[in-house]
């Protein structure tokens, strides 16, 4: 089994680096960029998509078009050597912001899908 640092660093119940296997690993990766605010790594200032900031925007068909393709375009560009993004869906509702990447593995051709949540209740 491919085995990977888990992000954030943590150690596991054994008192070792805590590992995730490959597919947990990139759904960290996906988990960065979307929640890293371009500007926020120093060495890397146009790393991310600022999802976390759309949050508290207004809701509107504009928002999620916008989401939509900012975040498939991030995920390109940072991960497009690892997985093919097949598509983002994005729903707002109140203060909380889902979205929804279909993805596949460049590695194995595997088919996945992960939501990610930020703002209000989960």
């Amino acid at each position: 089994m491919d085995t990977r640092l888990h992000f954030p660093y943590q150690f596991d119940g054994r008192g070792t680096t805590r590992t995730d296997g490959a597919d947990a690993w990139i759904r960290g990766l996906i988990e960065q960029v979307l929640f890293t605010a371009p500007g926020e790594r120093v060495m890397r200032p146009d790393f991310g998509c600022g999802l976390r900031e759309l949050v508290f925007a207004p809701n509107s068909p504009e928002l999620a078009a916008t989401t939509q393709f900012l975040v498939h375009g991030a995920l390109q560009q940072w991960l497009g050597d690892l997985i093919t993004v097949e598509s983002v869906t994005v729903d707002a509702v109140d203060a909380r912001l889902a979205v929804t990447v279909q993805y596949v593995v460049r590695r194995d051709e595997s088919r996945q899908s992960a939501t990610f949540q930020r703002g209000g209740e989960a």
